[in-house]
């Protein structure tokens, strides 16, 4: 809802502060005196493209700010998050447009860009007339009015939701023909590695041994040298063995004179012995390796380069090429089995569509169920506005499948006659500004719980009007603002008395200037006024009771 609105310097204002609240509020004024200028400050603040006609003359800049309080779950919120934009109780929109052309926006006193202001903008307030710009004037808007009108929440999330299998379904199905198709490709190519990898069978490990065991049969020669010393130092006539033997013999001959104390000596003894020996017949066995000579280094290193050869042909490292063996074999078992994953996964998307083609076609039902209560109350609306020649329908369109989503098989879009054999077309068609505003009325009335703007405004919606028909008008303004914030230039004064709030416009001489200002009507001079309203220039007492009337009929 608008909550204030502060001009400054706009084409004859120099300085306006306004204040609204909830309701029909409406603005009179004799013709010339700036009502229009109220409007076009506004769309300022909202986005609306500037002018440097809009400067005052004399000043540097104009400047226009509104002030609104949205509910906690207004999309608007979550659009400023998204910006990065600071949010206090309700966002306060500013455009400062210079002399020199220049323009600048701000929002919650953070630059923006005038294409945010404009989008911010849009979703609080919708203005209805010569100054309308979106809104039930743009097809894209007819399918969200229509599915609220027709309460269409439940089908829609379950349609948005068998659409999302769908795709998904779809997606699942695309990737893995993709994959299969891809591994068809290179399967040659897999068969032949995964039979050079069967046939080399790489272990895991085997490399770091390989390296181990080639240095060492590079060195034999000095490796054997020293093995053979070893040995005879173990088992030679001098050797380690034969002195353990020879020491166990000297403890033996003393052994029974010591007592107990030296078996401890010839258990050592005794292990040692066994130790030597088990060493020499490890230097032997080794030595028999060593033996084997230029032939078993030529086999190691023949292995250690095939493990090297295969690896930099899959451009990997040989720790890595028992890995690889199982990847090529998994990717062959799956090119076996692809056919019947792929039928699979084709049956699931053939069902996912068809689940969603059910929802969406119950939801299509029940759009033309809606559409047809939809253009019965707006025919409904038209006569008394006297729009009574005029046919509106609402038409569903069956979109291409490349088209279908999440919101169904349809595009909606809603379509008026304004004569009786005339072509139907789009709203924006109607010519005079006040027959779409009264058009518009009609609609808004008729969808009153559509669309996120809660402040709308209406523009020579009264244009060519009187009697009757101006206080259909009045009658619905003010049901639209029971629930809605209205706000109404009019020059009708059947629209006027239904108003719960009223502003004046008129020209005030200031010097040897002329501009336009604003002021708060008490009941006496909303009284005053309407009277003004009818009888014209000079207001009389009958003017004054006429205008009681209204007033009293209007209940204000």
């Amino acid at each position: 809802m608008l909550l204030g609105l502060s001009i400054r310097d706009v084409v004859l204002i120099e300085r306006v502060d306004l204040s609204f609240r909830h309701g029909l509020g409406v603005l009179t004024g004799e013709t010339g005196a700036g009502k229009s200028i109220l409007l076009d400050a506004l769309g300022l603040a909202l986005g609306a493209r500037g002018e440097t006609a809009l400067v005052r003359h004399g000043a540097d800049r104009a400047i226009v700010t509104a002030e609104f309080a949205i509910p906690a779950d207004h999309p608007v919120r979550a659009l400023l998050a998204e910006q990065g934009i600071d949010e206090p109780d309700g966002p306060v929109l500013r455009r400062v447009m210079g002399a020199d052309g220049r323009s600048r926006a701000f929002i919650n006193d953070q630059p923006v860009s005038v294409g945010l202001l404009r989008e911010v903008g849009e979703s609080l307030v919708e203005i209805q007339g010569q100054h309308a710009a979106r809104g039930l004037l743009e097809s894209a808007t007819h399918r969200t009015a229509l599915d609220d009108h027709g309460a269409l929440g439940d089908l829609l999330e379950s349609t948005a939701k068998a659409h999302r299998a769908w795709r998904e379904a779809a997606a699942a199905e695309r990737e893995a023909a993709a994959e299969l198709e891809a591994a068809r490709t290179e399967e040659e190519f897999l068969r032949h590695s995964l039979t050079e990898l069967d046939a080399l069978e790489p272990e895991p490990g085997e490399e770091a041994a390989l390296i181990d065991k080639r240095a060492l049969l590079k060195n034999r020669e000095q490796i054997t040298e020293g093995m053979a010393a070893a040995h005879r130092e173990l088992v030679g006539q001098s050797g380690a063995e034969q002195s353990l033997r020879a020491a166990i013999a000297a403890i033996g001959r003393v052994k029974d004179k010591a007592g107990g104390a030296l078996s401890a000596v010839v258990d050592g003894l005794a292990r040692a012995i066994e130790a030597a020996t088990e060493a020499a017949a490890a230097l032997e066995a080794a030595g028999q390796d060593l033996d084997q000579g230029e032939e078993r280094l030529e086999r190691v290193e023949d292995r250690l380069y095939a493990l090297r050869d295969i690896a930099r042909k899959h451009r990997c490292e040989v720790p890595d090429l028992p890995e690889l063996r199982d990847t090529i074999a998994a990717k062959l078992a799956r090119i076996a089995t692809g056919d019947e994953i792929f039928r699979e996964l084709a049956a699931r998307t053939e069902a996912a569509r068809g689940a969603y083609l059910a929802a969406a076609r119950k939801l299509g039902q029940a759009r033309r169920e809606a559409a047809q209560r939809l253009d019965a109350a707006v025919a409904a609306e038209l006569p008394p506005l006297k729009l009574d020649k005029a046919s509106f329908r609402t038409v569903l369109t069956p979109l291409d499948e490349a088209e279908w989503g999440e919101h169904g098989l349809e595009r909606v879009a809603f379509e008026i006659s304004t004569n009786p054999g005339s072509p139907f077309g789009p709203i924006g068609r109607i010519a005079s500004g006040g027959e779409l505003a009264r058009f518009m009325l009609a609609l808004k009335v008729t969808l009153s719980s559509t669309g996120e703007a809660a402040t709308l405004v209406f523009d020579e919606v009264d244009s060519g009007i009187g009697g009757a028909v101006a206080d259909a008008v009045g009658e619905r303004l003010h049901r639209l603002g029971q629930d809605l914030q209205v706000l109404v230039v009019t020059h009708s004064p059947q629209v006027a008395a239904r108003g719960r709030h009223h502003w004046r416009v008129a020209k005030l001489e200031s010097g040897t200037e002329t501009l336009t200002g604003v002021s708060v009507l008490d009941a006496a001079e909303r009284r005053e006024e309407i009277a003004r309203m009818l009888s014209g220039a000079r207001v009389t007492d009958e003017a004054r009771a006429a205008a009681d009337s209204l007033m009293a009929d209007a209940g204000s």
